[in-house]
């Protein structure tokens, strides 16, 4: 085998394991591409159920404002009524 041989080989070997290293810089590049795409994703999600939480506390503040205002209003009526329906 003379250098000339041994060369050509090398060249071959060389543009071989440039091409691996290319295919495997290019499925990282894309696995990270992937899971970036995922987190972001998932963020939107957990934005959103986090504002959909706060609309559902407010609501719910509301609700409990509304269901004493109801209570004042029929303790004021009729406060027997409402001792009674408490004992129940």
């Amino acid at each position: 085998m003379n250098a000339q041989t041994l060369f050509q080989y090398a060249g071959v070997g060389t543009t071989v394991i440039a091409a691996l290293v290319m295919v495997k810089a290019v499925w990282q590049i894309n696995t990270a591409k992937v899971w970036k795409e995922e987190a972001e994703a998932q963020k939107t999600r957990a934005d959103r159920l986090q504002q959909d939480m706060q609309e559902i506390k407010e609501r719910l503040t509301r609700i409990e404002a509304e269901n004493q205002r109801l209570i004042e209003l029929l303790t004021a009526l009729d406060p027997a009524r409402v001792t009674t329906l408490r004992t129940q």
